[in-house]
């Protein structure tokens, strides 16, 4: 699916990228809460400094995929999702300065670093 997608942040290794990202993110230890970072550039390898980025990879990924890989895929990503809300905080002013507000992750608050 990653090579024949249309998507520019899609491509062969994308879907592992984003998974081992959101993974590395919500893998610091204890209960204190995490901020996602605004990436520095947008580009393909970039992109990924901010997890939020890494999580948009993965909707548009599990949306892309057939049924049974889908499954598998949306258990984990599922899992990080319930981990993410835990660790971040909910930003009552997203809408105003969010580029995808739409986006329940990205209605988080973040940081210029990733550090509790």
């Amino acid at each position: 699916m990653e090579r024949f997608s249309g998507d520019y942040y899609v491509y062969p290794g994308a879907t592992d990228r984003a998974l081992r990202r959101y993974r590395a993110f919500l893998q610091p230890p204890g209960r204190r809460p995490l901020y996602p970072q605004d990436a520095e550039c947008s580009c393909r390898g970039c992109s990924f400094d901010d997890v939020r980025h890494a999580r948009d990879v993965l909707g548009d990924v599990l949306r892309q995929l057939p049924p049974r890989p889908r499954a598998q895929l949306e258990g984990q990503v599922r899992a990080l999702d319930v981990r993410y809300v835990e660790r971040t905080l909910p930003d009552p002013f997203a809408a105003d300065r969010q580029w995808r507000s739409d986006l329940w992750w990205r209605r988080r608050i973040a940081d210029r670093r990733e550090a509790g």
